[in-house]
């Protein structure tokens, strides 16, 4: 049987330049299915899961998947075998089956693409933390992250409320549903910020944030969910936690039965990314969108559509 290979971007360097590449996946397991690409988001990180979810962790039981101590990441890591994984910048990609997931009619591949890693980040922690009709919930940093968030509380029935610094965003976040904004920035509407909301989900990844600030945005027992991820270190004071009952608290991506929540939500729900879809072959164009932050809000690159299965699987 001729060797099976996969046509695919790839970067070589700590330039981060991709650059087409082809490779020969490992063969397809019991568990295994291989999927076409139509399109695939760009996303600063994502895990799919354990190598071994036939006899899993604590973690994996608890339905923990992504803090697996033997996770797979979706590139450049390796399999228990010794095969390394390979991402969706290509025409296929192989997968275990416990992590592919049937998505809704009514929501477009480039569409699911997104909601697959970010919409999964933020879902993931709202539904952990017990979101329930009525509950007061912010967001911080209106992007890729932020602009599901405020979706995925109102489709629970919360009430959106978006924080920001700068008030040319109120348009823009009460269009996505936040019912409330407030320009931290404006002395009065910080004053009238302060213990508004249960809970927030901090999306941004900006060094040097106010903590502090953030934190006396919340009721008492309120909650500080961290989903970005900023390069420096966290400072703030303890008083918020020992005095108020805060918490602070982190999530990254989220389990299959998240995913699958999450899917039938955003699809009853009308929750939907907004995107800038680029052809597979300018990944390194949506990798510069990304980085400098100008993208509205994902950036999605999809495969030509004349892209055929192999015979020879």
């Amino acid at each position: 049987m001729p060797k099976r290979i996969i046509n695919a971007y790839a970067a070589f360097d700590p330039s981060g330049e991709c650059r087409p590449w082809q490779y020969e996946p490992r063969p397809l397991g019991a568990e295994d299915v291989e999927i076409k690409i139509s399109h695939c988001g760009i996303c600063g990180s994502s895990a799919w899961g354990p190598w071994d979810p036939n006899s899993p962790c604590d973690e994996c039981a608890d339905g923990f998947d992504p803090y697996c101590k033997d996770v797979v990441m979706t590139y450049n890591s390796l399999y228990k075998d010794g095969s390394k994984s390979y991402g969706g910048y290509a025409d296929f990609v192989r997968v275990s089956s416990d992590y592919a997931f049937k998505i809704p009619e009514n929501i477009l591949s480039e569409e699911a693409a997104p909601l697959l890693c970010a919409g999964v980040t933020v879902f993931a922690p709202l539904r952990r933390e017990g979101v329930t009709p009525g509950d007061r919930v912010g967001v911080i940093g209106i992007g890729g992250l932020g602009h599901l968030a405020i979706q995925f509380i109102r489709a629970m029935g919360g009430v959106p409320v978006a924080f920001s610094r700068s008030p040319n965003k109120e348009k823009e976040v009460r269009a996505l549903g936040a019912e409330e904004f407030y320009n931290l920035s404006d002395p009065e509407d910080a004053k009238r910020a302060v213990r508004s909301v249960k809970m927030v989900v901090l999306t941004a990844d900006a060094n040097n944030m106010p903590y502090d600030t953030y934190l006396k945005l919340l009721r008492p027992r309120g909650t500080l969910i961290m989903v970005g991820l900023p390069n420096d270190k966290l400072i703030c004071s303890p008083g918020s936690f020992v005095r108020d009952g805060k918490r602070l608290v982190g999530s990254k991506i989220g389990s299959p039965l998240d995913v699958k929540e999450m899917l039938e939500l955003a699809s009853k729900g009308n929750v939907r990314p907004i995107i800038q879809k680029l052809p597979m072959e300018r990944v390194n164009d949506g990798l510069a969108m990304v980085r400098s932050g100008k993208m509205r809000y994902r950036v999605v690159l999809e495969n030509p559509t004349s892209t055929n299965a192999p015979s020879n699987l």
